[in-house]
């Protein structure tokens, strides 16, 4: 992959331009709802603090708006998301922002809300709908690349291989999830995947009890694995410490970061973590919806960084910037 550019401006400066074609009016007040898939991951928490930044600079700029963050506890909670916009379609609320739990589920609330005038700006995961105005998300097939890439180097093109998956339905997950299998047996055939069915679950306990049965059976088989998100892989990092696997007697990549990853990172426990820009896909998404509730043009799909992040590589400026947003 070529070398990652400045991680934010490159896709923020064409939606600066887009408000600046719609100068600030007293009228331009907007409440914009912002509903994650879960409200405990910090990768929820990075949405969340992107968010507010676009709703400061917004009403610095004088365009009045509020941003109302509320989502379900958990990532699983289809039902509870569900409801939530449905809510908020019946406050008639100016916008919604969504990273949807489902593909499918969300489909008609979301349809419903666009015929009721509510403009809705789908984030992180993709919605099987033509209804909302655009989306904003990682390139996770291209990050699934990325970690089948890492973890064929790290075995040395041979050995055996597991998957641990997020949970289904979440497209984001499954969208890297076929990126990895994509690139293990196009550019590591020799590489034996011999578990890529089991699911972490909404949390890292799920994921931790996944991760030991996964253990339980292959630890013995096993050189490589693969998480793909932030509770599947805190929860496998603990499984193969427990099991006495970590340190790189088992070569591990995982999906997003935390403290704790990055940490495990640091301390050779994990080889490599691939990483997403959930803080400029929070502000972005708030500035792509305000775009489109002032009459403005904006692309259906905006892609967000993923880079590789190693132990040798934490202190390149553009994994800080990833990594650390302001």
């Amino acid at each position: 992959m070529h070398p990652l550019r400045h991680p934010v401006l490159p896709w923020i400066l064409p939606l600066f331009l887009a408000l600046a074609a719609f100068p600030a009016r007293a009228a331009d007040s907007y409440d914009i709802a912002v509903v994650p898939m879960g409200s405990t991951h910090v990768f929820w928490k990075a949405i969340h603090a992107g968010a507010l930044k676009a709703e400061r600079e917004l009403n610095a700029s004088g365009v009045r708006v509020r941003v109302i963050w509320k989502g379900p506890l958990r990532e699983d909670d289809r039902d509870q998301q569900i409801q939530v916009v449905e809510n908020f379609v019946g406050r008639q609320i100016s916008g919604i922002v969504l990273a949807p739990i489902d593909s499918r589920a969300l489909v008609r609330p979301v349809e419903e809300a666009v015929g009721s005038g509510i403009p809705v700006v789908i984030i992180n995961s993709h919605l099987r709908s033509s209804a909302p105005a655009s989306l904003v998300a990682t390139d996770n097939r291209q990050g699934g690349l990325l970690g089948a890439h890492r973890l064929g180097v790290l075995l040395g093109g041979k050995g055996r291989a597991i998957m641990l998956r997020c949970q289904a339905g979440a497209d984001a997950a499954e969208e890297r999830e076929a990126g990895f299998l994509e690139g293990m047996r196009r550019e590591f055939p020799a590489i034996e995947l011999i578990s890529t069915d089991q699911y972490g679950g909404p949390s890292r306990d799920t994921a931790r009890r996944a991760a030991e049965n996964l253990l339980n059976r292959f630890g013995d088989k096993v050189d490589g694995i693969f998480a793909s998100n932030e509770s599947s892989a805190t929860g496998m990092l603990l499984a193969l410490r427990d099991a006495g696997l970590a340190g790189g007697r088992v070569k591990f990549v995982g999906f997003d970061s935390d403290a704790t990853l990055l940490a495990a990172l640091r301390a050779g426990d994990i080889q490599g973590l691939v990483v997403q820009d959930p803080f400029g896909m929070g502000y972005t998404g708030v500035e792509t919806l305000v775009t489109v509730l002032r009459g403005g043009r904006v692309a259906a799909v905006v892609k967000t960084p993923v880079a590789m992040v190693t132990a040798g590589n934490l202190n390149d400026p553009v994994i800080a910037a990833l990594l650390n947003p302001r």
